[in-house]
């Protein structure tokens, strides 16, 4: 028996996922900002300022009101971006049903606290809940999923049976659901990989070539998981999906926002101007602050993040960027 599905955000993502579940005969509700967009979601049965190409199943259902979205559901998934999961499980947290499995979608770090989601889950969720924290990450370009093109993720959790909880309910021919014990490492890699993105997008702006964006997505890698191994994670997990399999797709693909920020900044645009144009948000540029936080607490060189970083808000050029990060000392690989 399927079990009732709550999706937070009426994001792309967040959209897509409720759009798997109800294909995969789920009963999910997805809780909008306000009654009003719901009640445009609802009439116009599509999303149609992310997923416009992809209609509603029937059993997706839209509401505002929290209490209607949450009193029966045994699976809440949260997909909202990562400046805004705090207010959101504020906003949830009184109406979720005892022995829910909330499961964070959100691939972040929170500003300027550098918390991964599940520790934003566990600082305003009842003890109660924390074990079976669930969280999800992989190569996840929305609206391929929504198109129903294959793809696979992990959801990890420290209690194994909640992650096979939400890997069933998400399941299906065209999405395969891993699941891991490594909550800290699959937060953490899909957070840093849109770091890592940003860069690409800027070689790919500056037309450095596959030389050079291949050499960059591996000492990327190298820098995510040197942090990663820092905090603690197994470095098994950034050689998995939610590592090299994220790294590839989001700096490969024009559908990636982050690969999308790092060339509009090599054609000299400010941040500010970029934000300010886009629907969606780019979490790479908040990660990169957070990153930089976390590096800092652990004793962790992080030269890629350190360039992005001054990209972004020290006014920086792409160009001169580029070239400090060729001209760093010769080293060993290992």
């Amino acid at each position: 028996m399927s079990v009732q599905t709550a999706v937070i955000g009426a994001t792309t993502w967040g959209t897509t996922l409720g759009i798997l579940l109800a294909q995969n005969d789920v009963p999910v509700t997805m809780l909008a900002r306000t009654q009003a967009e719901a009640e445009t979601l609802a009439s116009q049965g599509r999303n149609t300022r992310f997923l416009p190409d992809a209609p509603f199943p029937d059993r997706l259902s839209v509401t505002g009101e929290p209490e209607s979205a949450l009193k029966q559901s045994d699976l809440v998934i949260i997909a909202v971006p990562s400046d805004r999961l705090r207010e959101n499980v504020q906003r949830i947290k009184p109406h979720l049903r005892a022995g829910a499995i909330v499961l964070s979608a959100t691939k972040g770090l929170e500003l300027p606290t550098a918390r991964r989601m599940s520790q934003v889950l566990q600082d305003e969720l009842p003890a109660d809940f924390h074990e079976d924290i669930c969280v999800l990450s992989g190569p996840n370009l929305a609206k391929e999923i929504a198109a129903g093109k294959p793809a696979s993720t992990v959801i990890a959790s420290k209690n194994p049976d909640a992650a096979q909880k939400a890997q069933n309910a998400l399941m299906s021919a065209a999405f395969r659901v891993y699941t891991s014990a490594d909550v800290l490492g699959v937060e953490l890699a899909g957070a840093l990989k849109n770091i890592v993105a940003l860069g690409a997008g800027i070689g790919d702006g500056m037309g450095t070539g596959e030389n050079s964006k291949a050499a960059f997505i591996t000492r990327g890698l190298a820098e995510m998981t040197r942090l990663g191994i820092a905090a603690g994670a197994d470095s098994l997990t950034f050689a998995g999906l939610a590592g090299l399999g994220d790294v590839v797709a989001t700096c490969s693909s024009r559908l990636s926002r982050n690969r999308r920020v790092g060339e509009e900044l090599a054609k000299g645009r400010a941040w500010r101007e970029i934000r300010d144009s886009m629907d969606n948000v780019a979490e790479g540029v908040n990660a990169t602050q957070a990153a930089l936080v976390l590096a800092r607490e652990l004793g962790v060189e992080m030269p890629i993040a350190e360039m992005a970083s001054r990209v972004l808000f020290d006014g920086l050029s792409p160009q001169k960027a580029m070239a400090e990060l060729m001209a760093r000392p010769a080293r060993s690989e290992w």
